[in-house]
């Protein structure tokens, strides 16, 4: 079973404090999605960050004394401008590319208003400029992974669902097995379950640098925190997150619940080999240097491995602004969000 403590954690100014959107409404950090390229971490947040020369998905050096948000740099490509609510992010297992996934959960049965929600993206890494839409509609040329929307409703089996893990893994097919994370299904967006199950496909490098699958998409994994001891409260996925240094395989999962009339929000974290994953083996829960289980204060909604021992968690606690031992301060401004670096031990 693995352990971690916790090395540091901290607040990152994702843009200038005070920012409104077009509404007048104050714009709320929501970090959803986390990526170390060993050098700069990559970050994105599941609502729109207003500007044209800002964007939901940015960029940052990783120094020893954490990220360095005085260097933050905004993706602006069209096509990362134009994604909405992304969820997560991986790197293909070569490491030459990026991608990077929205919650596909809403779209519109005739037209195309939603189709922002609904993108996988990629591009060569350190060249964001480049970047492709995976699997559009061939039909019509709308933006929008529409051809693989499809694809999901037939692997996931429910009028609704919301995405926010993706990874890829070395596989038997192709240039390896592509992996998106599945945390809400159910028949709308105010009738569902949180779930923690894994669907994917093989896939290959196209000479054009985008992805084509190689087989059909199909669920490869599922288990239910709220079973497993420890666990207090229910959880869905919230991130994948492959580790090439141990070939192993973690899963993040949150929980955002009410108690006696309180609003409580967390996460666990969880591993197993990439040969317990095949296998279905259920994953173990990392706990802490002490044994006990290792349950996040905030929402854990980012997750990446920055080496052989340290891993960063990023946090999306919607408009909960309290900080807890993360900082001194009891509130963060609405343009910081908080991170924790573990150390595996």
């Amino acid at each position: 079973m693995a352990h971690a403590r916790i090395l540091q954690q901290g607040t990152i100014h994702c843009f200038p404090a005070g920012l409104r959107d077009e509404a007048g409404e104050l714009v709320n950090t929501e970090i959803s999605a986390v990526l170390y390229d060993g050098e700069r971490l990559l970050m994105a947040s599941d609502k729109p960050v207003p500007g044209d020369e800002r964007s939901a998905v940015f960029a940052l050096p990783l120094t020893p004394e954490g990220p360095d948000d005085t260097r933050l740099e905004y993706l602006t490509a069209a096509r990362l401008q134009q994604a909405v609510k992304y969820e997560d992010f991986a790197l293909t297992t070569d490491g030459r590319h990026v991608l990077a996934v929205t919650g596909f959960d809403r779209i519109e049965e005739r037209g195309h208003g939603l189709n922002d929600y609904n993108h996988l993206l990629i591009w060569p890494l350190g060249h964001p400029e480049a970047v492709q839409v995976v699997d559009p509609d061939p039909r019509d040329g709308v933006e929008g992974s529409l051809e693989l929307r499809r694809k999901l409703n037939l692997a996931i089996g429910f009028p609704y669902y919301k995405l926010e893990g993706l990874a890829t893994v070395p596989g038997e097919r192709g240039d390896g097995l592509l992996l998106f994370g599945v945390r809400e299904q159910g028949n709308a967006h105010d009738d569902f379950e949180y779930v923690s199950r894994v669907v994917g496909a093989h896939y290959q490098i196209t000479e054009s640098g985008n992805i084509e699958f190689v087989d059909a998409l199909r669920e490869h994994f599922r288990f239910v925190p709220h079973e497993q001891d420890g666990v207090r409260f229910a959880c869905g996925l919230s991130s994948l997150e492959y580790d090439p240094y141990h070939a192993r395989l973690y899963l993040l999962t949150s929980f955002e619940v009410e108690e006696g009339g309180e609003e409580r929000i967390g996460g666990y974290l969880w591993e197993l080999s990439l040969e317990e994953f095949r296998d279905g083996v259920t994953p173990r829960l990392v706990t802490t240097p002490e044994g006990e289980p290792l349950e996040f204060e905030h929402k854990a909604e980012g997750l990446a491995v920055l080496d052989r021992e340290r891993l960063f968690v990023a946090y999306d606690n919607d408009r909960n602004l309290a900080l807890g031992s993360v900082d001194e301060r009891d509130e963060r401004h609405a343009c910081e969000a908080p991170y924790t670096v573990l150390g595996l031990v």
